[in-house]
């Protein structure tokens, strides 16, 4: 699960990010985070990654105290999350097959579970035929597929999207964004970072909003605020 308590960011240009935020994602839950340009979505996101560390407050991930975690327990709280980025990030000299391979090997996995692991993860976002492509032979709607099976490889706890379907149009991102509903009924808890105000109102999710570092709405079945703006 994630906590966050009395949780501030500051950055040392003084631009104050995030301002006294609390929320909790359960076990198992589906969130929408969503707000404007600027309203501390992306510092969140480093945050529970513990790519930044928060000026104040406490943040716990999947067991983790994170706000306070050493060098030594970051990658161990880094393996309970799996994290897909709207650029992709893949490898672009490495097939499919490979790409995830790479990622499963840098925690340790055997050669046994890289062969068993790869291939169901690929056929759970519909790429089976796939594993031999290089990223560069694969339509965008296929990468953002890859990468989602690349966050799943490693049987991860909780998947973090950020800004996901930035990159494809409306019929890949609802095509996308039903895949993560089926991720999140196989057990998954999924946090999506977006400014889609149109597709989050298609599925009846939980829906944080914040603006300006603070959380303005909580609720479930949209986004039924003002704009958001990408």
């Amino acid at each position: 699960m994630i906590r966050m308590t009395d949780v501030e960011m500051e950055y040392g240009n003084g631009t104050e990010a995030i301002r006294g935020l609390s929320m909790d994602v359960e076990d198992g839950e589906f969130v929408f985070l969503v707000g404007p340009s600027g309203s501390g979505k992306s510092t969140l996101t480093k945050l529970l990654t513990g790519e930044v560390t928060p000026s104040a407050g406490r943040i716990m991930v999947n067991g983790f105290a994170v706000s306070s975690i050493t060098d030594r327990k970051l990658p161990l709280m880094r393996r309970t999350l799996g994290v897909i980025f709207q650029d992709f990030r893949l490898i672009e000299k490495k097939t499919v097959y490979d790409n995830l391979a790479f990622v499963m090997r840098a925690v340790g996995a055997s050669g046994k579970d890289i062969r068993h692991r790869i291939p169901y993860v690929l056929k759970l976002v519909g790429l089976e035929d796939k594993a031999r492509s290089f990223p560069n032979e694969l339509s965008g709607g296929e990468q953002q597929r890859v990468a989602i099976a690349r966050a799943l490889v490693n049987n991860p706890e909780t998947i973090i999207a950020d800004e996901p379907t930035g990159n494809l149009d409306p019929e890949r991102s609802w095509e996308l964004m039903e895949l993560l509903v089926r991720i999140n009924e196989l057990g998954t808890t999924v946090l999506v970072v977006t400014h889609e105000k149109d597709l989050v109102n298609q599925f009846s999710k939980r829906v944080v909003t914040i603006d300006q570092g603070r959380i303005i709405s909580d609720q479930i079945g949209g986004y039924v605020g003002g704009s958001i703006h990408a």
